[in-house]
C-alpha cells in the first residue's frame, strides 16, 4: 500500500513543500521541510504530529520552499534529530549558508510563541498583554554553530547510487526500502528522488528543470544535459506513481535567493561583464555588478569545491583555467585565465553598510554611478533586497527585475507581500510601459510603478524584560518538563540515537503493538502537557507505565501481568554502535578537506555538535561566565567582529576588495544588534511611494508546461500526482495530462486515467494496481520447482496447463454439503471439516503439468528472460575477488583485465566488448568469466 499526502504546498499560493509518503509496514517518508516568508509556526503543526512516526527524511533543494523549517524542527521538535536525513552534498552546504543568512537577517524566522501556549503557562500573561506588540515573544533562534551541527547530521548521497537507508529508532523495519538521487536541475544538487519499496516504484520530482543552463545541467530524465537521449532512463521509466510540481537603468536590483539559484545569476553577470569589457562602447563599462548576501563568501567557497556537481561546461572552463596557469608557471607566454567563480568584476557584499556606501558612490563629477545589485531574497521581505529597494524606490530611472513568476492571489483580499505586489503592478501595466531593446535584439518591457504605495514591514529583536521575562521562563519550564517526560517515556529519546529495545525486533508482534502504542503516547503527552494547569506539570503513574521504576523515587516494583511489549521488562537500555552492510558507520565530516569544513566566524565547528544542543540547555540556568565566554552569538571572543574587520582592511582607497574573492572589505561596522537570551520582536510598518520601473525576466529555472507534456508520455507513470502549485493551474494541468495519457494508451476514457490533485492534508491512495487470482497447484507441478534467489526475492519459472474448476453434481442435503455451501457464501461456523475444505478448493481452477505431447512445442516457443539489476560497482567487486583486475573508465564503463569492457546504457542494457588482438586467449577467458559472473547475479526465467 502507498498513500500520499501533502502537508504544505498543494493547491496553495504558498511555495512551501512538505510531502508525506506512507508505505507498507508503517514506513513513513517525509520529503522536504519547507516554509514560506510568513514563518507561521501554525503551518508546522501537522509536521510536528508526524515526527514520532517518521522513518526517514529526504531533502530536494537548498531553498526556502524546501528546507527553511529544518533548523526550527531540529531545535524545537525533540525527536527530529534522531530521524535519518538524506540529501546531496550541495544541498547540505548551500542549505547551511541559506539558513544562517535567514536567521541573521530576519527575526521573524525565529517564530513567535503562540499566545495560547503562553496563556496556559502563565495566568499573568493574559493580564499584561494589552499591547499587541507585547505578544510577540520569540522562540530562541538557532545560532550559527547550532545550524552547522544540524546540517552535519544529514547523510550525503551522490547521484545515481542506490542506497538502503537506516530507519529511525522508533520506525518499523524498512523491508528493503531503496532510495536513489537523480539530478533535478533548478538548483545545485537539486534532486529527483526514486523510492523503491516492494512493488512500489515512486518518482518524486518537484521543482525540476529540463533545460541546460550555464552552471546547472538539465534534469536526468533523458540522461542529463548533453546525453542526447530520446527515451527516459530505465530507472525513472514506468513508475507506479509520479509526483510532480504543477507550477511551472542606472541601478538595477535583481532579487534572488541567497544560495541555490544565486549561483546561476552570479555566473551570468560576471561573464556578461567579462564579455562586454572588450568592447569600448559597451554600456556595462560605466556600471558595476554586486552580489549582496550575509553569507555569500561561504556560499562561493562551497561552490568552488563542488564543480563536479555542475554542468560539464563549467568543468571544462575550470580545466582550461588550470591549464593556463600551468603554462604560465612553466614560462610560456599568456596570462592565466580566471575560473568560473573567480570574480573579476562582481563584488561581494556582506554588510548593510557596504550597500549604503555603494549606493551613494559617485564619479569625479559628482554623478551617480550605474550599478547592478543581485540581492537576497526573492520575496523582498527580508535580506538585503529589501534594503536596496528602500533606497531606490524614489527614482524613475531605477529598475527592479523580478526573477520568478508570482501569480495572482486566488482569494480576494489576501494580503500580498512586496514581491507579489510588484508582480501584480507589472501585470496591470496601469501607469505605462517603457520598451528597451537589448544588444541581442530582444525587448525588455519596463512597467512604471506610478508612485503607488507599498507597505514595508521591519522586524527588530529586543530583549525581554519585566513580566514578559517571567512569562517566558514559566513557558520554558513547561517545555523542559515535556522534554524530560519524553526522555523517560522514550528510553532516553533525547540522549542517544543508538538504543536497542524490543521495538526494533522484526519478529515480535507484541513489540510492534508496543511501538504503535508508544508513538501514540508521545502525541498524547504533548496534548496532555498543553492542557495541564500551571501548578500541576507532570504525568500520573499510569501515564509513566514501566518507566515509573526510573522516574519515581522509592518505587521498586511494577505489575507486569497482562502487559505487552516493553511494559513486561525492566526499562534497561543497551547502547550499541550503528552498523550497515559495510560495517561500522563513520563520520564523513571527519575526513573533509580544509575548504569543505563547516566554519562559523572562522572557527571549525566539527567535533562539537553538542556544545549548543537544545536538549542540554533548554530550561537550565546559564553559568555566570557563559556570556563573557561567548561574547554574544557568533562572537566567540567578544569583540571578534570588529577584529575581523580590522584584519580585512587593506587601506588605500574607498573600495578595498579582496582580490581572491571579490569581497568588499571596507571598515564598516555591522549594524546587526546581537540580542543574547530571551527576546521578542517589535514590528514597525512604513509606507513607501514607489516610482521605479518593474521588469520580469524568468530566471526561476523551472520546467514549463511544454516540457511536462512532452516527458509524461515518455515516463508512462501508472498514477500521476500534482502538488506545489496554485489551484487553477494544478487542475488545468491535470486535465491536459489526462488527455495526453489517454491518447498514449489509446482507446481509454480520460476519466479512467489516474491523475490526482490532492489538497493539503488529504490522503491519496496511489497503491499499485494488481490483479490476482487464486489457483490450485498439483503436487506433480510443485515437485518440479527450481527456486532462484535475486537479492531478497525468490523466483521460479513454470509452464503448465490451466484447467477449469470441476462442476460438482447435485448432492443430497447432508451436513457436509451444508457446510460447503455456507463456506462458499461467506457464512461462518465454529468448526470446518476437512471435507468442506476439499470441496472449496475443488471450486478453484487447477494448474497442472503439461502432457508430453505439448511440452516439446511449448519449450521451443518460450524465450529465456533474465531478471535482476546488475550494478557495475558490484560486478567490479566480484571480479576483483575472483582474481581479475577491474577499474572504472568513465561513467558507466568498467574495464576488466585491460581487455574486456562492460558498459551499462541508460536503458539498463549490459554490453560486453573485447579489445586488443595480442592476447586473444587471455581475452577470451576473461570474456567468458565476465559473462559467467553476470549470469550468476541474475535469475534466468525460461519456460519449459
Amino acid at each position: 500500500m502507498f498513500t500520499f499526502s501533502s502537508l504544505l504546498g498543494a493547491q496553495s499560493e504558498s511555495p512551501a513543500s512538505q510531502s508525506l509518503l506512507e508505505l507498507d509496514g508503517g514506513v513513513k517518508v517525509l520529503i522536504d521541510v519547507g516554509w514560506d516568508e510568513s514563518f507561521d509556526v501554525a503551518k508546522l503543526k501537522e509536521l510536528e504530529k508526524q515526527v514520532p512516526t517518521l522513518s526517514i527524511i529526504l531533502l530536494t533543494h537548498a531553498t526556502i520552499a524546501h528546507l527553511a523549517a529544518f533548523a526550527h524542527c531540529c531545535k524545537h521538535f525533540p525527536l527530529f534529530t534522531r530521524i535519518p536525513i538524506y540529501a546531496t552534498t550541495p544541498v547540505i552546504s548551500l542549505g547551511r549558508t541559506l539558513l544562517q543568512d535567514l536567521y541573521t537577517s530576519n527575526p521573524l524566522a525565529s517564530t513567535i510563541i503562540p499566545p495560547e501556549s503562553l496563556t496556559e503557562a502563565s495566568y499573568g500573561y493574559s493580564q499584561s498583554a494589552t499591547d499587541p506588540q507585547e505578544q510577540h515573544i520569540l522562540l530562541q533562534p538557532p545560532t550559527g554553530e547550532e545550524i552547522a551541527s544540524y546540517f552535519s547530521l544529514i547523510h550525503p548521497l551522490k547521484y545515481s547510487q542506490p542506497h538502503q537507508p537506516l530507519p529511525s529508532p522508533f520506525s518499523p523495519p524498512l523491508n528493503g526500502l531503496t532510495i536513489t538521487a537523480y539530478n533535478a536541475g533548478h538548483t545545485l544538487g537539486g534532486t529527483i528522488w526514486h523510492i523503491l519499496h516492494g512493488l512500489e516504484s515512486i518518482v518524486y520530482a518537484v521543482d525540476w528543470n529540463q533545460a541546460r543552463e550555464n552552471v546547472l545541467a538539465g534534469a536526468a530524465w533523458l540522461g542529463g544535459a548533453g546525453a542526447g537521449g530520446a527515451e527516459v532512463i530505465e530507472q525513472l521509466r514506468k513508475p507506479t506513481a509520479l509526483i510532480s510540481s504543477s507550477r511551472g537603468g542606472e541601478r538595477v536590483a535583481l532579487p534572488g535567493d541567497s544560495s541555490a539559484r544565486v549561483l546561476e545569476l552570479a555566473y551570468l553577470l560576471e561573464h556578461a561583464w567579462r564579455t562586454e569589457s572588450t568592447s569600448e562602447d559597451s554600456p556595462l563599462l560605466s556600471a558595476k555588478p554586486y552580489l549582496a548576501s550575509r553569507n555569500i563568501q561561504a556560499t562561493m567557497r562551497y561552490a568552488r569545491s563542488m564543480l563536479e556537481w555542475m554542468d560539464d561546461g563549467i568543468v571544462r572552463e575550470f580545466e582550461a583555467m588550470a591549464s593556463g596557469q600551468q603554462k604560465t608557471q612553466n614560462g610560456d607566454q599568456g596570462k592565466p585565465g580566471a575560473g568560473p567563480f573567480d570574480f573579476k568584476h562582481l563584488k561581494l557584499l556582506e554588510r548593510r553598510g557596504h550597500i549604503d556606501g555603494i549606493l551613494a558612490e559617485t564619479d569625479n563629477l559628482g554623478r551617480s554611478v550605474g550599478k547592478v545589485i543581485l540581492a537576497s531574497d526573492s520575496s523582498l521581505e527580508w535580506g538585503f533586497s529589501k534594503e536596496v529597494l528602500r533606497k531606490i524606490v524614489d527614482d524613475r530611472r531605477n529598475l527592479v527585475i523580478l526573477t520568478e513568476w508570482m501569480g495572482k492571489p486566488e482569494v480576494e483580499g489576501t494580503k500580498m507581500g512586496i514581491a507579489r505586489t510588484l508582480w501584480s503592478w507589472w501585470e496591470e501595466r496601469r501607469d505605462g510601459v517603457a520598451v528597451e531593446t537589448a544588444s541581442n535584439g530582444g525587448d525588455l518591457e519596463q512597467v512604471y510603478a506610478g508612485g503607488r504605495e507599498v507597505e514595508l514591514r521591519d522586524a527588530k529583536r529586543v530583549a525581554l524584560e519585566g513580566n514578559d521575562l517571567n512569562v517566558y521562563q514559566q513557558w520554558l519550564a513547561t517545555q523542559r518538563q515535556l522534554q524530560t517526560t519524553l526522555q523517560a517515556g522514550g528510553a532516553t529519546a533525547l540522549e542517544s540515537a543508538d538504543v536497542v529495545d524490543d521495538a526494533s525486533s522484526d519478529s515480535s508482534s507484541d513489540s510492534e503493538e508496543s511501538e504503535t502504542e508508544h508513538q501514540g503516547k508521545a502525541l498524547n503527552i504533548s496534548a496532555t502537557m498543553g492542557q495541564a494547569n500551571r501548578k500541576k506539570i507532570g504525568l500520573s503513574d499510569e501515564d509513566l507505565g514501566v518507566n515509573i521504576l526510573l522516574r519515581r523515587k522509592g518505587v521498586y516494583d511494577y505489575d507486569v501481568r497482562g502487559k505487552k511489549g516493553r511494559e513486561k521488562m525492566f526499562p534497561l537500555t543497551i547502547r550499541r554502535k550503528r552498523n550497515d552492510e559495510f560495517g561500522e558507520l563513520i563520520r564523513p565530516e571527519d575526513f573533509l578537506r580544509a575548504e569543505e569544513r563547516d566554519e562559523v566566524d572562522g572557527q571549525d565547528m566539527r567535533g562539537q555538535p553538542g556544545k549548543y544542543d537544545t536538549k542540554d540547555t533548554l530550561g537550565k540556568k546559564r553559568r555566570w561566565d557563559d556570556v563573557a565566554a561567548s561574547g554574544g552569538r557568533g562572537m566567540p571572543n567578544g569583540g571578534y567582529k570588529r577584529q575581523q574587520i580590522d584584519q580585512n582592511v587593506t587601506g588605500g582607497g574607498p573600495d578595498p576588495v579582496d582580490s581572491s574573492l571579490g569581497v568588499m572589505n571596507g571598515d564598516v561596522a555591522d549594524e546587526v544588534e546581537e540580542v543574547v537570551g530571551p527576546s521578542r520582536v517589535v514590528i514597525s510598518t512604513e509606507m513607501l511611494s514607489v516610482n521605479l520601473r518593474i521588469a520580469f525576466v524568468d530566471f526561476a529555472g523551472l520546467h514549463d508546461k511544454r516540457s511536462l507534456q512532452m516527458l509524461i508520455p515518455l515516463i508512462q507513470p501508472r498514477k500521476l500526482i500534482f502538488v506545489s502549485g496554485m489551484k487553477e493551474e494544478t487542475l488545468t494541468l491535470a486535465s491536459d495530462c489526462r488527455k495526453l495519457l489517454a491518447a498514449k494508451i489509446g482507446g481509454v476514457d480520460e476519466a479512467t486515467i489516474d491523475v490526482y490533485t490532492p489538497e493539503i492534508g488529504v490522503k491519496v491512495n496511489a497503491s499499485v494496481d494488481t490483479n490476482s487470482w487464486s489457483i490450485r497447484l498439483t503436487d506433480a507441478l510443485v515437485k518440479r520447482f527450481r527456486w532462484q534467489n535475486v537479492k531478497n526475492l525468490g523466483i521460479v519459472t513454470l509452464t503448465g496447463r490451466l484447467q477449469a474448476a470441476a462442476h460438482d453434481p447435485p448432492e443430497p442435503a447432508n451436513e457436509g454439503s451444508n457446510k460447503k455451501q455456507k463456506m462458499i457464501k461467506g457464512e461462518t461456523e465454529e468448526t470446518v471439516t476437512r471435507e468442506a475444505v476439499d470441496d472449496f478448493q475443488a471450486q478453484m481452477p487447477t494448474l497442472d503439468i503439461l502432457p508430453s505431447s505439448m511440452a516439446s512445442a511449448t519449450r521451443s516457443v518460450a524465450q529465456p528472460l533474465h531478471v535482476g539489476d546488475l550494478r557495475l560497482a558490484d560486478l567490479r567487486k566480484i571480479m576483483q575477488s575472483s582474481g581479475h583486475s577491474a577499474e572504472f573508465r568513465g561513467e558507466g564503463t568498467l574495464l576488466i583485465d585491460g581487455s574486456v569492457v562492460v558498459r551499462k546504457t541508460g536503458t539498463g542494457r549490459i554490453e560486453i566488448q573485447g579489445s586488443g588482438l595480442s592476447a586473444m586467449a587471455q581475452q577470451e577467458g576473461t570474456f567468458y568469466a565476465v559473462k559467467t559472473k553476470i549470469y550468476e547475479g541474475l535469475a534466468v526465467v525460461a519456460g519449459g
